[in-house]
Parts: C-alpha cells; structure tokens; sequence
C-alpha cells in the first residue's frame, strides 16, 4: 500500500488478503503511522523470519480469510 490513508480504504473494503512488514528496530519519532488506526482486523501469523540485523519479517493473513 502506498500510506496509511488508503491502506485504511483498502482494509475497510476488505481488499487486503495478506499483510507484510518488515519491523526495523529504531525509533524515529513523528511521521505517519504505518498502519491505519481507523481499522480493527484479527491477523493469522503465517510466517516470520530474523536478520541479524534484528530486523523481522512479518507475514499475516486476515482471520477467517
């Protein structure tokens, strides 16, 4: 999705299948949220993967998808 506005749309329309992030361990500060905050959606835990970087991939499905 390309921001958080219309991954919310996208969400809400039930068009979102699967959810992938990469969580970088960093504090930035600020910004936009990365998800939506408007949306509630149970997620089903598909996949995860480490780098020794600590950062973590993260792949979920919606429940009952």
């Amino acid at each position: 999705m390309s921001g958080p506005g219309l991954a919310a749309e996208a969400f809400k329309a039930g068009l979102v299948d699967e959810c992938r992030l990469f969580v970088v361990p960093m504090v930035l500060g600020g910004g936009k949220r990365a998800l939506p905050g408007s949306v509630r959606l149970k997620l089903d835990l598909l996949a995860e993967r480490r780098f020794g970087n600590s950062m973590v991939y993260l792949r979920y499905r919606g429940a009952g998808a």
